[in-house]
């Protein structure tokens, strides 16, 4: 799913007209129509913030915004950008995991761990 359809899909589920959405963004309705369509990149992330707020987004939605809209700019999602750059031993551990070119399989692995860890 793509970053304009996952939002517009939401806010159609909430009966919020795009005009208002994009009043509550205080943003232009035909750049909110133009994102929807894919027709520009996703916003910035403090209007991805408000978005996920008036869309009442829980934690997973929220971090599904966050990547699609980071998909959308081929970067990576700002509120990860973050975290790893203020986080070294992250930084070590994704120059690990290229080097050891790990894959999807291995990091569902070590996903399995950490969340093993956390119950």
């Amino acid at each position: 799913m793509e970053f304009g359809e996952f939002v517009k899909k939401r806010r159609q589920s909430l009966n919020i007209t795009l005009r208002a959405f994009a009043e509550r963004l205080e943003i232009a309705p035909s750049y909110m129509s133009d994102i929807e369509k894919g027709k520009r990149n996703a916003p910035t992330q403090e209007i991805l913030e408000k978005m996920a707020s008036v869309l009442e987004l829980n934690a997973e939605d929220k971090n599904k915004l966050f990547d699609l809209a980071a998909e959308s700019k081929n970067e990576v999602a700002q509120d990860l950008t973050q975290y790893v750059s203020e986080t070294k031993n992250v930084r070590v551990a994704l120059r690990r995991a290229k080097e050891l070119n790990l894959g999807e399989d291995e990091w569902l692995k070590i996903i399995n761990e950490m969340l093993d860890k956390g119950k």
